[in-house]
């Protein structure tokens, strides 16, 4: 025998996994992909679980201002003094486009349905979910409260300083039209508001029309009652602007106000308004996310 031989092995068989091993190692990985499945959808409940869930939601949308002309500003001294002060502030909230009506779509429905200017809308001519549809369908309750609109449920373009095209609402069929209410129905016992509201002051009142120190005044002598009252009845308080003047990147103000918010804080990460729809969908645990709301991120590092 040569030297080369002798090194040379024989080579084993390899059995055939038997099928109980092979059934074995299939499980093994099923159960490693469910366990991924759960992971992800554990972790997308947890990112709406670190939410607070508040009874009560009250939206107030303002008008045509740039962060830098509210925010800092001593026209605004309740929003800086109060709200900010003893709230949280979006240092990067952005519009979605101009002119105003679209960016209330984006705001209600996670998308601007097609609309590119501040036109009438065909009542009920939209079919597509939205928050007040999400809301309704959770079981949960509903309201808008208009500045000078008419009456309620009125479907007028305009009357006085009111102005159909800052209510989205009115735009779906899955929203009864009742459920827009003139302001003066908003309630003094604030117990009995609905789980989730928008309010839309006036063209003068929302600073479309008059100044920031006149909205800044609104919604103190407005909404400073209820924004006091939501500290310490799990409610919220949410302030923020359709767009802004044209000339600053379409950057807004946005302001979180009430229980569970950490008093003075703030948050630099990029929103806009399909995000803020978003946070509002999970904090009134709609369990869905209408339109581009669906693919934003909720509104983090505020809250206590």
């Amino acid at each position: 025998m040569t030297p080369s031989a002798k090194l040379v092995k024989p080579v084993k068989s390899v059995k055939p996994r038997s099928r109980r091993t092979a059934t074995a190692i299939g499980s093994a990985v099923a159960l490693v992909a469910a366990s991924a499945g759960l992971w992800a959808a554990t972790a997308s409940t947890a990112r709406a679980a670190a939410l607070p869930a508040p009874d009560h939601i009250v939206v107030v949308v303002m008008e045509n201002h740039a962060y830098s002309q509210v925010v800092g500003s001593s026209s605004a001294p309740y929003l800086n003094g109060t709200l900010i002060a003893g709230g949280a502030s979006l240092t990067q909230s952005y519009g979605i486009t101009h002119p105003s009506e679209p960016n209330y779509y984006a705001l209600f429905s996670g998308s601007t349905q097609g609309r590119v200017d501040d036109s009438c809308v065909t009542v009920g001519g939209f079919q597509s979910a939205n928050l007040a549809s999400e809301v309704i369908a959770a079981g949960k309750t509903w309201a808008s409260y208009n500045e000078s609109l008419p009456s309620q449920g009125s479907t007028v373009c305009s009357s006085g300083k009111y102005a159909q095209k800052h209510n989205p609402w009115f735009g779906f069929g899955n929203v009864p039209v009742s459920s827009a209410k003139t302001f003066a129905q908003f309630p003094t016992d604030y117990g009995t508001l609905p789980n989730v509201s928008f309010v839309v002051p006036n063209l003068c009142s929302d600073m479309h029309d008059c100044s920031v120190s006149t909205g800044d005044t609104w919604i103190k002598n407005n909404l400073g009652a209820y924004a006091a009252w939501a500290k310490s009845n799990n409610s919220l308080l949410v302030v923020t602007f359709d767009e802004d003047n044209s000339l600053s990147g379409n950057r807004i103000p946005t302001v979180v106000y009430g229980a569970h918010v950490t008093p003075g804080s703030s948050s630099s990460a990029t929103y806009s308004h399909y995000d803020v729809l978003r946070t509002l969908e999970d904090l009134a645990g709609t369990g869905g996310h209408a339109g581009n709301a669906a693919s934003a991120g909720d509104i983090t590092g505020i809250w206590s």
